[in-house]
């Protein structure tokens, strides 16, 4: 059998069921909205498995479900080598948002990567500590920096509320998801020139740590008839 998992709960969800009945695939709950249970109408060989957007990146990783529904951010973040554990299947065309990096909007001297490193040394010779930037997004927020050559830094963790970090003096600079922009804006902070991150939604990835047997080839096949996805996207 074929397990699917989707987010459990929120906005994430409602358009995932919703995406899948544009398809004639309709996935129902079961129980009550504290129940994380459900199923996928008419698909005796897809096991539904609801959890959380976070959780379904590992889950991917370990093989414990083949197909799952999370955003581009998540697994590039949870995933260590994501291009060997994941295939693509499909963007779904939402959950769109962009990780960037910003810093306080009075810092005018700074408007690239670049400049930050500058500031950075300085910061350090001037304060006796590294320049702190908060994110949860550890492993995408180092890669970044290095391709642009700022080591003298140090990352702060935060789980939420991250644009308020620098505010509340928790830190100089930040790494955060936004689909807008006006969160930061409004906590006086800029993006910055060249500080986009990475481009996330919500998409469809497949497993290939998972198990592929014949029943989880005939419930991708069922899925496949009617979301046009090619004929199985792994190479085990």
């Amino acid at each position: 059998m074929l397990k699917l998992g989707i987010p459990s709960k929120g906005r994430l969800q409602d358009k995932t069921i919703d995406w899948f009945a544009t398809k004639d695939i309709f996935i129902k709950r079961t129980g009550s909205d504290r129940e994380y249970a459900g199923f996928v109408e008419g698909m005796s060989g897809v096991e539904l498995v609801l959890l959380s957007a976070g959780e379904i990146p590992k889950e991917l990783a370990a093989g414990r479900i083949n197909l799952g529904v999370t955003g581009t951010d998540l697994v590039r973040e949870e995933i260590y080598d994501w291009v060997n554990i994941v295939d693509e299947v499909e963007p779904l065309g939402f959950g769109r948002a962009n990780l960037v990096l910003a810093v306080p909007d009075c810092w005018i001297d700074v408007a690239k990567v670049d400049d930050l490193d500058a500031v950075a040394a300085q910061f350090r010779s001037d304060h006796g500590f590294r320049l702190r930037i908060a994110t949860k997004y550890h492993s995408l927020t180092r890669q970044f920096l290095s391709t642009h050559g700022v080591a003298d830094y140090q990352l702060i963790d935060s789980q939420g509320a991250t644009e308020g970090t620098v505010k509340n003096l928790h830190a100089e600079a930040i790494a955060d998801i936004t689909s807008t922009g006006d969160t930061l804006r409004a906590n006086g902070l800029r993006i910055l020139a060249d500080g986009l991150i990475l481009r996330s939604e919500a998409t469809v990835y497949a497993s290939r740590m998972a198990k592929w047997d014949a029943a989880a080839e005939a419930g991708f096949a069922t899925l496949a008839e009617k979301t046009g996805w090619a004929q199985r996207v792994i190479t085990v």
